[in-house]
C-alpha cells in the first residue's frame, strides 16, 4: 500500500458491528487525566480538555477512567460515576467530548486491588493475593457473591447513565491489572469456584459485565471491552488467553475490543519494564507483535494502544489489520495530532527518559506524573511547567497529599461508617 492510500485509510471512517460510525481510525486512547473537581465530578478543565481533543480531528475520544464505586479508586482526584453522582457535569462533559463531531465514550472502572492504602476504602479481588513488587498498595479483600453481583450492577448503572448524560458509547476497561483483569489472571484469581480456574471461568465475570452494560443502553450506543495482550507476568495472563477471551466476547454485541498490556506491577502499558533497552523503549505500538494473532482471529474490530506517536507508526499498524490507532501520550503533548497528521506534519518526539537505573514501577510513575502536567496545562491553555521526570514526581506528591484530604472528607461525609 502506498503512502497516500495508507493516508486515505487512517482518515476513513469505520463502520462499527452495532451501526456507531467513526469518522477516522485514530482514537484518543483513554489516560487516567486525574482531574475531577470536589466530589468526584468532572468541571471545567475536563470540558475544555476534550472540546480541545475533540477539534483536533481525531474520530473517537475515550475518556479516563471513571470509577463505579466511590470507595474504589486509583488515585484522590479520579471522577466517580455512580448512583448518587449529579448527571449535570457528565452531560456538560459529554456536550464538550462531542462538540467536534467525534464519537465519546467513557471507559467505566473499577480497580480492585490496585487501591492505595492511604485511600481508606475498599480493595476487593476475585482472591486475597496482594500485589506484588510495588509498595502502598491496601491488602485486598476476596470477594463473595453478593460483591460480584453488586460490582456487575455498578458497571450496568454506570453505563445506563454515561449514556443518559450523552456519552455515544461506553468502554469497559478490563486490562492493566484492574479488577476485571484480576479475574482474568490466574495469579490474581485463585478461586475454585465458578469465577476461577480456566480461562473460561476466568471471564465470567468480564462477559457478565458486558451482558448487563449491554441490557442497561439503549440500541445504537456503542460497546466497547478494553484486554490485555499480557501482563508479562510469568504464570500470567498470555495472549493465548487474550486470544479466548476474544473469542468469548464476539458473542455479545461487542463493538471495539482494545488491546494494551501490563499493570501495576509490570506497567508494560508506560512502555517501561525492567530489563528493557532503549530500543524497546524508544519503539511505537510496542504491543503490536503480541497483537498479530489476535487481530488475525477476531471477528469484532480490533483497537491496538501503546507507544503510537506518528502517522507512520499508525499506518504500520493499520496494515497489520487493526481497525483503530489508539494514541494517549502523543495526545497529551499535541492535542491536534490527527489535524497535524493529516497535514502531513510530524507527531511529537518521545517524552525524556526516566534514570536508566530506575525500577519500572518508579519510571511508570514518572512519566505518569509528566503524562498529568501535560493534561492539565493543556486543560489550562498554557504551557507545561517541566516536562522533567523527577520534578514532575516532586510535583504530583505535593499535589496527590492535598488532593488525598480532600477526596478522604468528601468519603466520610458520603459513606455511612463500616463495621470496625
Amino acid at each position: 500500500m502506498q503512502g497516500s492510500d495508507q493516508a486515505e485509510v487512517l482518515f476513513s471512517p469505520l463502520s462499527l458491528p452495532g451501526g456507531a460510525v467513526l469518522r477516522n481510525r485514530i482514537a484518543k486512547a483513554s489516560m487516567e487525566e486525574n482531574l475531577a473537581a470536589e466530589g468526584q465530578i468532572p468541571d471545567h478543565r475536563l470540558r475544555r480538555l476534550y472540546r480541545i481533543w475533540g477539534a483536533g480531528g481525531a474520530g473517537l475520544l475515550i475518556t479516563g477512567n471513571v470509577m463505579v464505586d466511590a470507595r474504589a479508586m486509583t488515585g484522590p482526584a479520579g471522577v466517580v460515576l455512580d448512583a448518587r453522582a449529579p448527571l449535570e457535569p457528565f452531560a456538560a462533559w459529554a456536550a464538550a467530548a462531542r462538540s467536534g463531531g467525534a464519537a465519546a465514550w467513557m471507559q467505566l472502572n473499577h480497580p480492585g486491588r490496585q487501591v492505595r492504602a492511604d485511600l481508606g476504602g475498599v480493595a476487593w479481588s476475585p482472591s486475597a493475593v496482594p500485589i506484588s513488587g510495588a509498595g502502598g498498595f491496601a491488602r485486598p479483600v476476596a470477594m463473595d457473591e453478593a460483591d460480584i453481583r453488586a460490582v456487575t450492577a455498578m458497571f450496568a448503572s454506570g453505563a445506563a447513565r454515561a449514556i443518559e448524560a450523552g456519552f455515544t458509547g461506553v468502554q469497559i476497561h478490563a486490562a492493566h491489572g484492574y479488577l476485571l483483569s484480576q479475574f482474568l489472571s490466574p495469579l490474581a484469581n485463585r478461586r475454585t469456584d465458578r469465577w476461577g480456574g480456566p480461562i473460561e471461568r476466568r471471564a465470567r465475570l468480564l462477559i457478565e459485565v458486558v451482558r448487563a452494560v449491554r441490557a442497561a443502553m439503549p440500541a445504537g450506543a456503542a460497546l466497547g471491552v478494553k484486554l490485555n495482550t499480557a501482563d508479562f507476568q510469568r504464570g500470567g495472563f498470555r495472549q493465548e488467553d487474550a486470544l479466548r477471551v476474544v473469542e468469548l466476547l464476539a458473542e455479545h454485541p461487542v463493538d471495539l475490543v482494545e488491546l494494551s498490556g501490563g499493570s501495576a506491577e509490570r506497567p508494560a502499558m508506560h512502555g517501561v519494564l525492567d530489563g528493557a533497552d532503549d530500543r524497546t523503549r524508544a519503539r511505537e505500538a510496542y504491543f503490536l507483535d503480541l497483537a498479530r494473532d489476535v487481530v488475525a482471529a477476531s471477528p469484532i474490530p480490533i483497537m491496538l494502544t501503546g507507544g503510537i506517536r506518528t502517522a507512520a507508526g499508525a499506518r504500520e499498524v493499520l496494515r497489520a489489520g487493526v481497525a483503530v490507532v489508539g494514541v494517549a501520550t502523543a495526545l497529551a503533548q499535541c492535542p491536534t495530532l490527527p489535524r497535524e497528521w493529516s497535514l502531513g506534519r510530524p507527531g511529537p518526539g518521545p517524552l525524556p527518559a526516566s534514570a536508566a537505573s530506575d525500577k519500572a514501577t518508579v519510571s511508570a510513575a514518572k512519566q505518569a506524573a509528566v503524562r498529568w502536567i501535560l493534561r492539565r496545562t493543556a486543560a489550562r491553555g498554557a504551557a507545561p511547567e517541566s516536562t522533567d521526570p523527577d520534578a514532575a514526581l516532586r510535583l504530583d506528591a505535593r499535589r496527590r497529599a492535598r488532593l488525598l484530604r480532600r477526596y478522604r472528607g468528601w468519603l466520610a461525609g458520603r459513606t455511612p461508617p463500616r463495621d470496625g
